[in-house]
């Protein structure tokens, strides 16, 4: 029970962690538990263009708008937060609407990732879109994971069945080890200092609260 325990702790060490890059630290607890009625905005980054060449503006708007759209679809995600740690069951209408932000979030990263990858971008560009798709698409990846334990141990509570719960996964999941070199502070750095150098305006990383 005591690693049980352990293990939960780190699961909600990791949200927090992650939390801290969408909203600042003084911002009102109101502000933060949104309420799980919020409308999901369906805007993510598309396009259909491959082996084409891209020119400065259009890079920086699709920067943004990949930017913004993980920002507003993650702050609608954690409107979910407070239930799901509170031990709360979400309505199948709920789940529903969690799942699809999910299914909104991965489709903004893969058809970003594949923007970038299959045209070629501005002299200055490639690596830092690179940089910018790997270390949003860790984060979500690694929401994802962690909302796919905290159901785990859910069912295994509910049922009493501890064998169900993946211990050696949960602790692995808790230190992010598998995802160190993506997801740090150092990396977030370098996206922050890119997005001022190239003076690209975004909600994301909480920027609109830092100026």
């Amino acid at each position: 029970m005591k690693k049980i325990v352990f293990s939960l702790i780190l699961l909600f060490a990791v949200s927090t962690l992650i939390q801290k890059m969408y909203f600042a630290d003084d911002e009102p607890e109101a502000e933060i538990l949104l309420n799980k009625n919020v409308e999901i905005s369906e805007t993510i980054f598309t396009s259909e263009k491959s082996n084409r060449v891209i020119d400065e503006k259009e890079i920086k708007q699709s920067i943004k708008l990949y930017l913004d759209s993980d920002d507003a679809l993650n702050k609608a995600r954690f409107s979910f937060d407070d239930s799901i740690w509170e031990g709360d069951e979400l309505t199948r209408q709920e789940q529903e609407k969690l799942n699809k932000l999910y299914d909104l979030l991965t489709k903004n990263d893969e058809n970003f990732s594949h923007y970038i990858l299959n045209n070629t971008l501005p002299e200055g560009y490639q690596k830092e879109s690179e940089r910018i798709s790997r270390y949003i698409t860790a984060v979500n990846q690694e929401l994802r994971e962690l909302q796919e334990n905290v159901d785990s141990i859910d069912e295994a509570l509910n049922e009493e069945n501890f064998s169900k719960l993946n211990l050696g996964s949960l602790m692995k999941l808790g230190d992010i080890t598998d995802k160190k070199d993506v997801l740090n502070e150092r990396e977030q750095k370098k996206i922050e200092d890119f997005l001022d150098q190239k003076n690209i305006q975004t909600t994301a990383f909480d920027r609109n609260n830092k100026k």
